[in-house]
């Protein structure tokens, strides 16, 4: 664990704001904060599905960290393996990494329509979409094609997002339904074959990890800095020296549809 507990305020935090943020490697949080892990294991799942596949697209990337240890992992590789990200540091990042493994990397905006032709691809995959496009999806695979995802699920660290903007609308909190994303994949048809859920214990062990976490995952907090939070943030550090760790609620889903053949 980082020995954290003795330092300033201001050390951590000026620490935390000259790290990097870039891709969507979080080891920089090592012995600074904790989550628990879905027990499905969405890396083993992509590993085997991409070990079966010929033709395989990886959405929304990050930095292609995910897709590259799913590779390097599996007994075999699809003849074809694309992935697409639309942020330029990531697409920076996820080319080096995913070049050398004879990814092809695509930038492309996340919006409709995927730059690639009808039934491109035997599978589809995607961690932590923004947004899933089941139309596009759909219409990418292959008769018997799969897609595989694991996302964010509803009021996903809400305990953090709500001490800094206060109590969410209900609309706001019930968003990214896995019923409701399996029901749109079903209405793109799709059958949804797998669909799991779990929610997961998470700590923040110093106001560093904190500053770390809601810069890299921008859409928490939206146009969150230092500044402009710097009482609450100060606020939230000496709560966390004198009572331990912020604890919050991390949600995720996995789900897994066929287009039938």
């Amino acid at each position: 664990m980082s020995d954290t507990g003795a330092r300033t305020f201001e050390e951590l935090i000026a620490e935390a704001e000259a790290a990097s943020v870039d891709g969507w490697d979080f080891s920089w949080l090592d012995g600074r904060a904790t989550e628990e892990r879905p027990d499905w294991g969405y890396a083993r799942l992509l590993a085997d599905r991409l070990s079966r596949a010929t033709a395989a697209l990886d959405l929304q990337t990050g930095g292609g960290e995910v897709l590259a240890e799913a590779l390097t992992a599996g007994p075999a590789r699809p003849s074809l393996t694309v992935a697409t990200e639309s942020w330029p540091p990531n697409i920076a990042r996820a080319t080096g990494l995913l070049h050398p493994l004879g990814v092809a990397l695509v930038a492309d905006p996340d919006e409709p329509p995927l730059p690639f032709a009808d039934a491109a691809f035997d599978l589809v995959v995607s961690r932590h979409p923004v947004r899933a496009w089941w139309d596009e999806i759909a219409r990418v695979l292959r008769p018997g094609g799969t897609y595989l995802s694991q996302e964010v699920g509803p009021a996903s660290v809400f305990e953090l997002v709500e001490y800094f903007l206060g109590a969410m609308p209900p609309e706001i909190r019930s968003g990214r339904d896995p019923d409701r994303a399996a029901k749109e994949a079903e209405a793109a048809g799709l059958d949804v074959i797998d669909l799991r859920t779990a929610a997961l214990r998470t700590e923040f062990r110093d106001i560093g990890a904190v500053v770390y976490f809601l810069r890299k995952v921008i859409w928490m907090v939206p146009g969150f800095t230092v500044e402009r939070y710097r009482d609450r943030l100060l606020e939230l550090h000496r709560r966390i020296a004198s009572d331990g760790p912020f604890v919050a609620t991390t949600t995720r889903f996995l789900i897994e549809a066929v287009k039938p053949a």
